[in-house]
């Protein structure tokens, strides 16, 4: 099935968010990718920060959609629960030029909703859904009886995302005291200690080699 316009439009903005920065991008650059014209636009968005926004939205969850889908792949594949939370660490790291793109409209997401408060809900909704994803893992891992009973799935979550922002951040910035597989380790020991799995995560060498 074609996409719609609107479709169109808001896979426009998110390209352009991703090459030319949030505060570049232009409606009438959004129009010409798209094939439409501004007016068009303007019809389907009220104000370009409504674009903008619906457009972070669409990629994040399109691309939580992908990174769901492929886990499901990769959990029925994982003799362990901690080998599942690995992977998913490992998704949400800048490990791949298609993660680092979404890395890039996450960081222009956090710039612009500081200035614009009518940008956090979407930040808040999408955080949301990534610690949903997270915890759910974890209580599984609870209930199989791999993890500690004792540890707080919730708690875990926020944690596992506070640590994967400052060292991915880090990482995407090219730090050289920050490699990606430094941030692997650095996040896989917490996680580890906090779902009583021994030291370390179990991540895949094939992850310790990807970009690290």
């Amino acid at each position: 099935m074609e996409p719609s316009a609107r479709e169109r439009i808001l896979a426009a903005a998110v390209e352009r968010i991703a090459s030319d920065g949030i505060d570049d991008v232009r409606i009438a650059r959004i129009a010409m990718d798209a094939g439409v014209s501004t007016a068009l636009v303007h019809y389907h968005f009220e104000t370009r920060e409504a674009l903008l926004g619906e457009a972070l939205e669409y990629s994040f969850e399109h691309a939580g959609d992908v990174r769901i889908g492929e886990e499901a792949e990769l959990a029925d594949d994982a003799e362990t629960h901690a080998e599942r939370i690995a992977s998913m660490v490992e998704q949400c790291l800048p490990s791949s030029p298609s993660r680092e793109r979404d890395w890039v409209l996450w960081v222009e997401l956090w710039l612009r909703a500081v200035r614009h408060p009518e940008l956090r809900p979407t930040s808040e909704k999408l955080y949301a859904r990534m610690r949903m994803w997270f915890a759910a893992a974890i209580r599984d891992g609870i209930v199989a009886g791999e993890f500690d009973e004792d540890c707080d799935p919730e708690a875990v979550a926020d944690r596992a995302l506070a640590l994967i922002d400052g060292f991915g951040v880090r990482a995407l910035l090219g730090d050289s005291e920050v490699p990606l597989d430094r941030a692997r380790r650095e996040i896989g020991a917490v996680l580890a200690r906090d779902l009583g799995v021994g030291d370390q995560l179990p991540f895949s060498a094939s992850s310790s080699r990807a970009r690290a």
